[in-house]
């Protein structure tokens, strides 16, 4: 079975185990799974219907319906960029234009090909006396940023993936 799903698989079923493999840690479940893909695959989501006694659309139904469970893969590196009014108001929409031009994404592709960086847009992140506001993996914040500050962060960011010399 193994082989069918990758090798993260045992570390699925120790997540099911550890959960009693109960629909009633069906959350819990879902958000360790997604902490060890960084999404959620459809095949291990069937998986845990399978496997807690429900059906494969209610685990779908729960992974669609809560905004941090995500079905497609996101990259190393999740860049959330904050455009909310203040944000906006000083020019986000340049910083996520550079972040796009920077990292070759669109509107309609977030993730790169190497999966090594996911661009996201938020509503508001509530640091507005830092606007406009970059976020790096949920916990690396980078306030009044401007166009040469963010292209500094991707190549801060891609440095970070260089071999020591």
């Amino acid at each position: 079975m193994t082989q069918v799903f990758g090798s993260k698989f045992d570390a699925v079923c120790d997540i099911l185990d550890r959960n009693q493999r109960s629909r009633t840690n069906l959350i819990a479940i879902l958000q360790e799974i997604q902490d060890v893909y960084s999404y959620l695959p459809e095949d291990i989501m069937t998986y845990v219907a399978t496997a807690i006694g429900i059906s494969p659309c209610a685990v779908f139904g729960v992974a669609t319906f809560y905004s941090h469970f995500t079905l497609s893969p996101k990259g190393k590196y999740v860049v959330t960029v904050c455009d909310g009014t203040a944000c906006h108001v000083r020019k986000s929409h340049e910083i996520i234009s550079v972040l796009q031009d920077e990292l070759g994404l669109s509107d309609d592709r977030k993730t790169t090909p190497d999966r090594l960086f996911t661009l996201e847009t938020v509503a508001c992140l509530g640091a507005c006396g830092l606007a406009p506001v970059v976020v790096v993996n949920k916990d690396e914040v980078h306030g009044t940023m401007d166009q040469d500050r963010t292209k500094a962060l991707v190549s801060e960011l891609r440095g970070r993936e260089e071999p020591d010399a």
